[in-house]
């Protein structure tokens, strides 16, 4: 099969970090790809260090270069399947006619109504399947008149690290865990809790600086590390100094290899208010990270009874119940851990997510 996949976001978030897990895997499989994306994008490079052919095209006026670029690609001898990644991706593919020439795919990684407008609907129609990234996604789609039956729901999925046992593999595990502690100044046996995300406010990372102070009243070396920027960074950082935490708070800022925070967190906290469904949380519960979470969107699919404290709200008081009762019973928050594991393992892995994605390519492309 050969598949283009569109998304001409420029930032690294979730979307794009499934993207190239997507690309990985059906390359691994014997699929023909390409990605197009935007010039300097975050994705491009990664997919580029990775072998995989890219076609970029200019920021500038970028849907519509993207779609002058999609009809030259859909010449001979073309795509069997156009999968735009995101929103921007999938106008241009419309306009680029991929529908004509392709089984057009599109995900839908967010719970908001689609929009109302001709261009909105006309885009939506012309996709015969909308991958949805979970049931809570999916509804929503449906609830904005698109036919069931071509709404699919994929699950995001993560990359599984090795298990920390036998001996060997704990031993790289323990090295690990020094490495990333060591980089952040923060020694063996000190708490750290943390949280990887965008820096938005509905990410929630306010309710847990908020509970910071209480959960240092039970464990005053208990440190928070928060990884990850954007647009909120900068008031966080405020309400941190007026709470008198800075010296507590390590602001991370990107980092680019992601695993190294999560090997050295004791638990991993993820507050957000309404997630469609968490690539970081897939993330801290495949590394056998104790999870406590906000019961919002897709988050209930995810954290399964005995996987994960839920929280119904992100009240900061809640939060920090939730992190001392994790941090005063050690045997607990591992044996939630490895529940999480279990799970990621079952239902939520990258290679689960690239064979479903493919069903949903071969559903499509039947008519089905």
């Amino acid at each position: 099969m050969r598949i283009l996949l569109v998304d001409l976001e420029s930032s690294w978030r979730g979307g794009q970090s499934q993207a190239l897990l997507l690309l990985q895997g059906l390359l691994a499989r014997g699929h023909s790809v390409e990605l197009l994306s935007a010039q300097g994008a975050a994705l491009a490079q990664r997919a580029q260090s990775e072998n995989i052919p890219v076609s970029a095209i200019s920021n500038s006026l970028r849907r519509a270069r993207a779609a002058g670029r999609i009809r030259t690609l859909l010449r001979d001898p073309g795509f069997d399947v156009v999968h735009a990644n995101e929103a921007h991706a999938l106008t241009a593919a419309w306009l680029a006619g991929a529908h004509r020439r392709a089984t057009l795919v599109t995900a839908r990684r967010v719970a908001f109504p689609l929009g109302t407008s001709a261009l909105s609907r006309a885009r939506y129609r012309a996709a015969r399947r909308i991958i949805a990234i979970s049931r809570f996604v999916a509804q929503s789609v449906v609830d904005s008149g698109v036919p069931a039956r071509r709404v699919e729901v994929v699950y995001d999925g993560v990359e599984i690290p090795p298990p920390s046992s036998p001996d060997a593999n704990m031993a790289a595990s323990k090295a690990a865990r020094c490495a990333a502690r060591e980089r952040w100044g923060v020694p063996e046996g000190q708490p750290l809790l943390g949280c990887v995300g965008y820096l938005l406010p509905e990410k929630g990372q306010e309710f847990l600086l908020r509970a910071l102070p209480e959960i240092r009243a039970r464990f005053p070396a208990c440190r928070l590390l928060l990884a990850g920027d954007g647009p909120c960074r900068a008031r966080l950082e405020r309400i941190a100094t007026d709470l008198s935490i800075q010296s507590a708070v390590h602001f991370a800022g990107h980092v680019q290899n992601v695993s190294e925070a999560y090997a050295a967190l004791d638990v991993f906290v993820f507050p957000s208010l309404a997630e469609p469904l968490g690539s970081s949380l897939l993330a801290a519960m495949a590394a056998g990270l104790p999870v406590i979470a906000v019961a919002s969107g897709g988050v209930p699919e995810v954290v399964e009874e005995g996987a994960g404290l839920l929280l119904p709200d992100p009240n900061p008081a809640g939060i920090a119940e939730a992190a001392v009762r994790l941090l005063s019973n050690p045997s607990m928050a591992a044996s939630l851990g490895q529940t999480a594991r279990k799970i990621i393992q079952q239902k939520f892995s990258a290679d689960r997510m690239v064979e479903s994605t493919l069903q949903a390519y071969e559903q499509a492309g039947a008519g089905g």
